[in-house]
């Protein structure tokens, strides 16, 4: 490999990357048919770029719409690169980077929610402990025995991660994530 050649992290490095990686929610309308989803991600991984976060669902039923939600990180240049190719895929209707939209409107990041299954085991003090602090980061006990405790979590992806750090030495079992539903403020849709 020549010396001034260095990986990026994409599989297609050509020179030294100097650009920080950013944080963008990319949100992608596109026909609901088999096999988009496959076509768009393919488009992330043929880079050596990850994917974050990822949420699809059918937004409009009569329509035959759907709506990917794409958390990732690079370069500004390389999210460039994947947006405009993922506007030239066919079943792609529309593809807008909601963090750079959020940026033009004044804001910091777009709206983000994520919902969270979170289990955590507990008896005596580790029990009542839990229940307490679920109560003040507002999750809801949606199943419990003597055992365990499962608790429904909604919020800000950072909300999410300090609840499940604060269950660790509680008692945490499992963690089921749904990744993030995103959109921006205002009047205007996407």
């Amino acid at each position: 490999m020549n010396a001034h050649l260095q990986p990026t992290g994409s599989a297609y490095f050509i020179s030294r990357e100097t650009a920080p990686a950013e944080s963008h929610t990319l949100s992608v309308l596109v026909d609901n048919e088999p096999g988009v989803l496959a076509r768009v991600i393919g488009l992330f991984s043929g880079r050596g770029y990850n994917i974050e976060s990822l949420t699809v669902s059918e937004t409009e039923h009569l329509a035959h719409l759907s709506r990917i939600t794409i958390l990732t990180s690079g370069p500004p240049h390389v999210l460039e690169q994947i947006k405009a190719q993922l506007e030239r895929i066919v079943p792609v209707h529309r593809v807008v980077d909601l963090t750079v939209r959020a940026r033009e409107l004044g804001q910091e990041r777009p709206l983000e929610r994520e919902l969270a299954l979170v289990k955590v085991s507990g008896a005596g003090e580790n029990r009542v402990e839990a229940l307490r602090l679920a109560d003040a980061f507002r999750a809801k006990v949606i199943d419990a025995n003597v055992e365990h405790f499962v608790f429904e979590i909604t919020g800000k992806v950072s909300k999410i991660d300090q609840f499940v750090a604060i269950m660790k030495p509680l008692g945490l079992i499992e963690v089921c994530r749904t990744g993030i539903a995103a959109m921006n403020r205002g009047p205007q849709g996407m």
